[in-house]
């Protein structure tokens, strides 16, 4: 290869403008789901796991903040008030022994449907807050959809959806 002749043999070549926009970005359809246990201290994993993939998805820093508070928010009210409490988990795992499988878990679904994203959390909470809770007020005001329900085990779930960039 050779160099064109107004550029040195042993200058670097500049980069193209097509090299220089290349980010992460998510594919249609991609599907992440994480269960874990069903306290308080695993919210982190969750919000953390939010972040980096709705970064993926060419949203501002705002919209991905307003999104990791929301899952933050739903994962609370499928908790229940007593996981929050500061009550004693009587699931608790020692490092090194298997989980009990009747433990119960968190779960979060995270589907990426450019330009957004949806999720689905559930939890062991017995009840959720009525609609008219701060809470609900909250999570309203940070996604673009928002449903709710109970699975065949009886588990509520919250579904929100981001309807991407600029979107809410």
């Amino acid at each position: 290869m050779t160099a064109p002749a107004d550029r040195p043999a042993s200058a670097p070549a500049a980069a193209s403008p097509q090299a220089a926009q290349v980010a992460p970005t998510a594919s249609s359809g991609d599907r992440v789901e994480l269960v874990v246990p069903a306290a308080p201290e695993y919210l982190s994993v969750l919000r953390t796991a939010t972040a980096g993939l709705a970064a993926r998805l060419d949203l501002t820093i705002d919209e991905i903040e307003d999104l990791r508070i929301a899952v933050d928010e739903a994962c609370a009210l499928v908790l229940g008030p007593q996981a929050l409490d500061g009550s004693p988990d009587l699931h608790a795992v020692e490092p090194g022994a298997a989980p009990d499988a009747s433990a119960p878990v968190l779960t979060a679904v995270f589907e990426l449907v450019a330009p957004g994203m949806k999720v689905q959390v559930s939890g062991p909470a017995q009840t959720l807050p009525g609609r008219d809770s701060f809470a609900w007020a909250v999570l309203e005001a940070l996604v673009s959809g928002l449903e709710t329900g109970r699975d065949d085990a009886g588990r509520h779930w919250i579904r929100l959806r981001h309807d991407g960039p600029g979107r809410g």
